[in-house]
């Protein structure tokens, strides 16, 4: 059985790679109203931490195994 470690690795990546579809996507094409912040780009800035964390998760507890 894999470990938990690299299924959370795998939701990580995953929602990381839709949060910065997503914030990449609203860069180009901002909202009419900008938001307080919104200058920061925050949403791009924890896409990207979530997905490099999950690739790191993933890809260290590929091979582990839990009895």
């Amino acid at each position: 059985m894999k470990s938990i470690w690299y299924f959370v690795g795998i939701l990580l990546t995953i929602m990381g790679a839709i949060i910065t579809v997503s914030a990449v996507y609203s860069f180009f094409d901002p909202p009419a109203q900008a938001k307080m912040f919104s200058h920061l780009h925050a949403d791009l800035w924890w896409g990207l931490l979530m997905l490099i964390f999950g690739l790191l998760f993933a890809l260290l507890n590929r091979r582990k195994t839990v009895e």
